[in-house]
């Protein structure tokens, strides 16, 4: 099989990822210590999360717009790999948390959030499997798919932003509590330099396994694609 230029790139950066993101020297910020290396795992999963889900949501609307059935098959998969991405980000983040705040699960905003956002996205999951009619599937869950991303931008953008939270970005931690945000001054150069191929490592991870899974589903559902 053909190794594509973004596959070699995506194994690159990985490697990049996993070797200096654990040997690089690292700035002391706050209560982070060496826990801030966990920066270049739990941020680049919710930034693909984030841009899968949206590539799902993206083939839901080419559904409606063209009842073809192929990019029903595209956003679910896309919606699938971005909830594992999403199930890895919450697990690395109490991992972090544990170290940071002193326990897994603090019922901080930012996290309850995400985990309503996972579970409106397990739900959608679960909606597709309750339904044996093809095209009545595919039309309820990408109109399901649209309300969903819409209300997980600001479950997790918006709203733990406007509540006091321990995360970077919530209003105690603008004051000072919780983790120091790590952006602008606090993000070296040399943090910066894996945090971006991270980034992009993870994304094309991301799009990696789903397009695999989107091949097996078209081969498994050839007699129902309509091109």
């Amino acid at each position: 099989m053909k190794l594509k230029w973004w596959k070699i790139l995506c194994i690159l950066f990985l490697l990049l990822t996993f070797s200096a993101g654990f040997l690089i020297r690292v700035p002391i910020i706050g209560n982070l210590h060496q826990s801030i290396r966990n920066f270049f795992f739990h941020v680049p999963m919710w930034f693909s999360q984030m841009v899968l889900l949206g590539m799902s949501l993206a083939f839901s609307i080419a559904y409606l717009r063209t009842q073809k059935f192929k990019y029903d098959i595209y956003a679910s998969e896309f919606a699938k790999t971005g909830i594992l991405f999403g199930l890895l980000g919450l697990a690395t983040g109490s991992i972090w948390a544990k170290y940071t705040w002193g326990e897994f699960w603090s019922n901080d905003p930012k996290q309850v959030c995400v985990a309503i956002a996972i579970l409106i996205y397990l739900a959608y999951l679960v909606l597709r499997g309750s339904m044996n009619d093809i095209d009545k599937k595919a039309r309820v869950s990408s109109v399901y798919n649209i309300f969903a991303f819409f209300i997980y931008i600001p479950l997790i953008m918006i709203v733990p932003r406007m509540v006091q939270s321990l995360h970077p970005g919530g209003m105690e931690g603008a004051k000072g509590g919780g983790n120091p945000a790590l952006g602008g001054g606090s993000l070296d150069a040399t943090m910066e330099m894996i945090f971006w191929p991270a980034v992009f490592g993870w994304l094309l991870l991301g799009i990696w396994i789903s397009s695999l899974k989107i091949r097996i589903s078209l081969l498994s559902n050839k007699n129902l694609i309509n091109e």
